[in-house]
């Protein structure tokens, strides 16, 4: 009896960001029919919450210190864009007070979703299973 092989995993740091109406922002990259939360890979040396933070700038406009993300763990889920990967993601409870996110760097569309939306829209794995709001 064959194994299957391992999936591959990529490692990301994922916002959760929750507006006062309870729905989460997620965003669409270019090229990509998912909606996912807003985040991305490391760059060498970089912390999880210092990518988080410099991705939402990048993406989002959004400015947040890394020392005031909060730590919601790390999280296994099937990559929605890469099959046969994992997102293994470090996903932090951003508060973004009144700033208010736009389109930047790779993100084609951001959105305000429930779990009730969701039924109209793709939505990756991760966010779908973990993290949309009831």
């Amino acid at each position: 009896m064959t194994s299957l092989p391992e999936p591959r995993s990529i490692h990301v740091s994922a916002a959760v960001i929750v507006d006062a109406d309870g729905r989460l922002l997620l965003v669409r990259k270019a090229g990509t029919t998912a909606f996912m939360q807003p985040g991305g890979k490391p760059e060498p040396g970089e912390s999880a919450g210092e990518t988080l933070s410099r991705e939402l700038a990048e993406e989002l406009g959004i400015r947040v210190d890394p020392d005031d993300l909060r730590g919601l763990g790390r999280f296994t889920a099937g990559a929605a864009n890469e099959p046969g990967f994992l997102v293994v993601a470090d996903v932090f409870d951003v508060d973004i007070g009144s700033q208010r996110p736009v389109v930047g760097a790779e993100i084609a569309e951001l959105r305000w979703v429930t779990r009730a939306d969701a039924d109209d829209v793709e939505v990756a794995p991760l966010a779908r299973e973990y993290f949309l709001p009831d």
